[in-house]
């Protein structure tokens, strides 16, 4: 039996602009752990809460979105909980499952720390509105596609 074909290797450009993306994400992922850190918050409670300032979620969609266990999650929110920024509730859809929430106060902590992530003031400040409008559409085209 045949194997497939190798698809072909990629080019030195589409080798950059990866290389290039890699450094983007880890620049974020050291200024959220950084904006993190100043509100006394490990970089995954400061994601869960970020999530859970747009909308309560379930502890599994939760684990889905953070692409961990469902034990991490339940401690990440008692920790948040214990602090004020998060409270679970019951879903109204279905009383047995308790959904997470972001308390007033939580949803303050999340607001300011998007406020205070440096890296995406700073360099994409130095963008024009239209190169940010096409940066976000060939990203979405990007994520849709993969």
């Amino acid at each position: 039996m045949a194997t497939p074909p190798l698809p072909p290797r990629p080019d030195a450009l589409t080798l950059e602009v990866v290389e290039l993306i890699g450094d983007v994400v880890a620049r974020f992922h050291e200024d959220y752990e950084d904006a993190a850190a100043q509100h006394a918050l490990t970089g995954a409670q400061a994601r869960l809460l970020s999530l859970l300032s747009l909308e309560p979620l379930p502890m599994r969609k939760l684990a889905q979105k953070l692409k961990c266990e469902p034990s991490n999650v339940t401690g990440i929110v008692d920790r948040l909980e214990v602090r004020g920024l998060v409270e679970r509730r019951a879903d109204p859809a279905d009383r047995r499952v308790k959904l997470a929430a972001a308390t007033e106060e939580g949803r303050r902590v999340a607001r300011q720390l998007r406020e205070g992530l440096r890296f995406a003031r700073e360099p994409l400040a130095g963008l024009s509105e239209d190169e940010r409008l096409v940066l976000r559409d060939l990203l979405r085209r990007m994520l849709a596609a993969g």
